[in-house]
């Protein structure tokens, strides 16, 4: 995932509003007794996460993938004063930490912490959404748009993480693809020529894909 050097890297965050006190816990303890803290949104996702939802101002956001809560704390911030964010995760064996986290933001109350199959999860849920992030198990993300793209409001915003995929997404077809490239690289062709949104995948990180609902 480092797509820039180091230094500019630090240069960037350096001049993006700094992490608070609880972001930066939870950094730490992700990395301290979590496996894979890569996973983790971090600083600069996280707060282009945050400063999007603060424009937004959207009233529901659908968080698919939990991990350790950085990037759901970061998105609540943005909510409407009324608003609710639903986020869903399969790892109940992060449960105890990630409420704790919710607890320690003060936003617990506008979060609500699904744990289970969001396969199963989705088309259950009755509310529509003004903003959905799609950060979990890469070989559903074409199963996970296909499910909300009719959840969301129009003018809301479907985002997607990791659509660069340690920029294996550039492999050519005569090169070997293994499975979640292929899906990556068709999750991003399918938003691409999907007429019902406008799109642009930004090289924040991993990669985001935002698509706005016309």
């Amino acid at each position: 995932m480092e797509f820039i050097s180091e230094q500019l890297q630090n240069y960037c965050e350096n001049h993006t509003s700094s992490e608070d006190e609880l972001l930066q816990l939870i950094s730490r303890e992700t990395h301290a007794k979590v496996l894979m803290p890569r996973m983790l949104s971090g600083h600069l996702q996280g707060k282009t996460l945050e400063l999007f939802t603060k424009m937004q101002q959207p009233k529901t956001i659908l968080e698919i993938g939990t991990y350790t809560g950085y990037s759901a704390i970061c998105m609540a911030r943005g909510l409407d004063s009324d608003g609710k964010l639903i986020t869903l995760d399969k790892n109940d064996e992060l449960e105890d930490m990630v409420r704790g986290f919710f607890d320690k933001s003060g936003l617990a109350s506008q979060i609500e912490y699904k744990l289970g199959n969001a396969m199963d999860i989705i088309p259950k849920l009755d509310e529509t959404f003004d903003m959905v992030f799609i950060d979990a198990d890469k070989k559903n993300y074409i199963n996970y748009y296909n499910l909300v793209i009719d959840k969301v409001n129009k003018g809301g915003l479907i985002m997607a993480d990791n659509v660069l995929w340690s920029g294996k997404v550039l492999k050519a077809p005569s090169e070997k693809i293994d499975k979640d490239t292929r899906v990556i690289m068709d999750f991003n062709d399918l938003v691409q020529a999907d007429p019902r949104v406008e799109n642009v995948l930004f090289p924040i990180r991993d990669g985001i894909m935002m698509a706005r609902k016309l």
